[in-house]
């Protein structure tokens, strides 16, 4: 009896699948873990839901880090998961409505110098545009996306995403021409 105690004991198969699954699953987050927080700021503009967001996002990819079949799609499987993070944040809150007349809102965004104007110009005229002219866009030029990626990310056509993607340069190259026009008017130019 004793010495079957101390016998030498089989491997367990199942924590070496399980520690092969945690290596995986840490080299994932340590590479791709910037560019979710990177998409989540710039989805929800709040650097604490942001870090929630990645977080629900890498608890996510945990659990269904077998379904992830292409270690080369991971960004992309990763930015969906995110996504439908983002979404399911909206099906859970219930929002109080207030009358917005009964408040006074002041401007706090500071000005900075010319540099920080143009963002923010930019950044808003990015925000006017329609929502499926501008997920794409900022999928492709702030995280880095290929075309085969978004429409990945997306659900979409591949031909669908980059006609979007040049319809969507189109219209903020128009929209920021007529501001310029409009400025110029302003300072006696014409």
């Amino acid at each position: 009896m004793m010495k079957q105690f101390f016998r030498k004991k089989k491997a367990d198969a199942s924590v070496s699948v399980d520690m092969n699954k945690q290596r995986r699953y840490e080299a994932l987050v340590r590479a791709w873990h910037r560019d979710l927080y990177r998409y989540a700021y710039w989805l929800c503009h709040d650097p604490h839901i942001a870090e929630d967001l990645v977080q629900e996002t890498c608890l996510r990819a945990w659990r269904s880090l077998d379904s992830l079949q292409d270690d080369q799609a991971a960004k992309s499987w990763l930015i969906t998961i995110l996504r439908r993070e983002n979404a399911r944040r909206f099906e859970r809150k219930q929002l109080d409505l207030v009358d917005i007349d009964d408040y006074a809102i002041a401007d706090t965004k500071h000005q900075g110098g010319d540099l920080d104007a143009e963002q923010q110009l930019l950044h808003r005229e990015i925000m006017k545009l329609t929502p499926e002219y501008r997920e794409p866009l900022v999928l492709q030029v702030m995280a880095g996306f290929s075309g085969d990626e978004i429409a990945e990310i997306l659900d979409l056509n591949r031909n669908t995403v980059m006609t979007r993607l040049f319809r969507a340069r189109n219209q903020l190259k128009e929209q920021i021409e007529k501001l310029s026009e409009r400025r110029g008017q302003h300072n006696g130019r014409s």
